[in-house]
């Protein structure tokens, strides 16, 4: 239905306050990856200011949530028709390149509606109902489903058009009728009975999609036909830390007078910093009214040559004992001496201290993996778990395809665990941004970087939900992963209430198998310098560590066949650097003796939740007045390159 007696009205009242837009063209579905739909709006008059309206999405489908309510709105104000009275609302890889970009796949199959209002963006949030409220065009579609009888009736529609099957290669154009359509092959940027003014296409082309520091490479333009006045092509070349100071060549080159192309060639600054890989943009701008843009916006990847090597090796080609653990002093104090039921819960007590330990977003996990999963052999990768490879960080996968790409995998699968997300996982708001968290904190499981690893899209896709010994990683693999999950699934059972591993492939949530394969797994693989120097990376975001890559040991302790002993701390120290020393009383009320120390010596007191609450150095005093209330706490004295450290009782 159009509005044509409505805006007639307002015509009669004021001629210049507005002017009829209709919804000229509509391809809601292209076949495979949907890149080349659009949405084309054509204004009675060319060059038509469209400020003041807005483009709304409507939802259709019955069985859905939404049905009837908005899911897109896009806002027309500063854009203008072009001289044949034409907007084109499309993604950059539509061609002509739309003069209102916006993202892939965005436009729904349907049965759904395309709307013109008059009013603001802010007027539409999604999930405003629909309404025919300042309606001036709306279009009713689908892609051979049922009509979508409840959206008609509130937008005050008769026909629904069908663009035909799934994956079809058609697009719905108005008639000059104004009333009825023709689906046939789309038009994008040509008026739909093939009149108007004729555009001269410019088009970019490059050789490869990578070059290196240093490389040149050549920009062809061309025009579709001969230009019949000089055509000056400005663009530039800057995206995000690439810009001028990073190449040469002229960025204004000139296709003279009846000629169709020139070729401008861009040099690599080849420089000694290492900036990670970049990716330049070739974006064409400020072409007049006569021509179209056929192609913009293209992706060119610099491979910096400048990456970094670590002092350690791939987890294929490990190294041990380069990187040292930056636990605290203290950190584990609250284990020693403990077994069995005490010792895990004093780890839980460690590593899901509320008044410690911090949550992050899942988004900023990506920023984390970067860091803690970067490949040892080239600072510019990221190392993939399972198939145990580089690849670079630039290849986060950011649409449906993962082919080629990396993304974040769960150790422990969320489907089997139970966590999940919520809308403020969506934005990296960085490592001062955090969220209080607790064992009951299972939700926050989803982001918990110690159990997130950077793997190629396929193979994680290959993986699924599937329990470890079920999934051995793809074929091939030299099996470097295998202690490093198994240390990070059993991790989160004793960070979270709720999650547990267990014998078996077992089918209920918040339990994942097979625990004699993950405790094989650990014991055939131990930590490695890549293993702790990742411990150590989220440890500076989350406060807390992996103890099972700290200390291998207490998987035994907890699982395995010292279940049941008592576990003493090594604190890295062997017989020659331990100090022997005695405290009494113990149990004390509010002062110890200290016996067996000679000369200058340091004394701390912690916790059994590893905070420091004492630390003085002391020549000769060994009777110290204790102000602190009833609990168990540790000392640790050092003396002359010597450490040791005991429990003590205040009663």
């Amino acid at each position: 239905m159009k509005y044509n007696f409505l805006l007639a009205l307002l015509f009669f009242v004021s001629p210049f306050l507005t002017a009829q837009i209709v919804i000229n063209e509509l391809d809601c579905d292209t076949p495979s990856t949907d890149t080349q739909e659009f949405i084309e709006l054509k204004s009675d008059t060319p060059n038509f200011a469209l400020d003041g309206y807005v483009v709304v999405l409507f939802n259709g489908n019955p069985s859905s949530s939404t049905v009837n309510k908005s899911y897109l709105a896009i806002d027309l104000d500063g854009y203008s028709t072009d001289i044949n009275g034409l907007l084109l609302i499309g993604s950059i890889d539509v061609s002509p390149v739309p003069q209102l970009l916006i993202s892939t796949s965005v436009i729904q199959n349907g049965a759904d509606a395309v709307c013109v209002y008059q009013g603001s963006f802010y007027d539409f949030p999604d999930g405003t109902l629909a309404t025919q409220t300042n309606l001036i065009d709306a279009l009713m579609y689908d892609t051979n489903d049922s009509d979508a009888t409840a959206l008609m009736a509130l937008l005050g529609e008769t026909i629904q058009i069908s663009e035909g099957a799934t994956n079809n290669t058609n697009s719905i154009q108005l008639n000059n009728d104004g009333l009825t359509y023709t689906v046939t092959t789309p038009t994008p940027r040509q008026l739909n009975d093939g009149s108007g003014v004729e555009l001269n296409g410019v088009s970019m082309s490059i050789a490869q999609e990578q070059y290196n520091e240093g490389d040149s490479f050549d920009i062809l333009f061309t025009t579709e036909q001969n230009v019949t006045e000089e055509l000056t092509l400005n663009y530039t070349l800057n995206n995000g830390t690439f810009n001028e100071s990073d190449f040469t060549g002229n960025v204004s080159p000139v296709i003279p007078v009846g000629q169709n192309m020139v070729s401008t060639t861009i040099t690599l600054v080849d420089d000694t910093d290492d900036e990670g890989d970049e990716v330049l943009i070739v974006d064409l701008a400020d072409l007049s009214d006569d021509y179209l843009i056929l192609n913009n916006n293209i992706d060119i990847r610099i491979v910096d040559n400048d990456f970094v090597v670590a002092d350690w090796g791939i987890p294929t080609n490990p190294t041990f004992g380069v990187v040292a653990s930056t636990q605290p002093d203290g950190y584990y104090i609250s284990l020693d001496g403990l077994a069995d039921v005490a010792l895990r819960q004093a780890m839980q007590d460690i590593i899901a201290n509320p008044a410690l330990v911090r949550a992050q977003t899942y988004a900023d996990i990506t920023t984390i993996l970067k860091e803690a999963d970067q490949n040892p052999a080239n600072s510019n990768e990221v190392w993939l778990v399972y198939t145990e490879e580089g690849r670079a960080k630039l290849d986060f996968q950011t649409s449906s395809s993962s082919e080629g790409k990396w993304n974040r995998e769960h150790t422990f699968p969320r489907s089997l665990a139970g966590y999940y997300s919520i809308e403020a996982d969506d934005f990296a708001d960085g490592v001062n941004s955090f969220w209080t968290t607790n064992a009951d904190s299972l939700r926050h499981g989803h982001s918990d970087a110690h159990a997130l690893r950077a793997a190629d899209g396929s193979e994680n896709s290959a993986r699924g939900n599937d329990h470890y010994g079920e999934y051995v990683g793809p074929d091939g693999n030299l099996g470097s992963f295998k202690g490093d999950v198994a240390r990070s699934v059993l991790f989160l059972e004793i960070r979270y209430n709720g999650l547990e591993i267990v014998n078996g492939f077992p089918d209920i949530e918040g339990q994942l198998g097979d625990l004699a394969i993950l405790l094989e797994w650990h014991r055939n693989d131990p930590p490695d310098d890549f293993e702790m120097n990742r411990n150590n990376v989220v440890y500076t975001w989350q406060f807390n560590r992996n103890p099972f890559i700290d200390y291998p040991d207490l998987v035994e302790y907890i699982w395995g066949n010292q279940v049941g002993e008592i576990w003493s701390q090594p604190l890295g120290l062997n017989e020659v650097n331990r100090l022997d020393f005695k405290v009494y009383p113990n149990p004390t009320q509010k002062n110890i003796n200290i016996l067996g120390i000679e000369g200058l010596f340091t004394v701390e007191i912690f916790s059994t939740d590893a905070r420091l609450l004492v630390s003085k150095k002391e020549q000769e005093t060994t009777h110290f007045d204790l102000e602190l209330v009833k609990g168990v706490y540790f000392i640790k004295i050092t003396s002359a390159g010597k450490t040791g450290i005991q429990k003590i009782v205040v009663e």
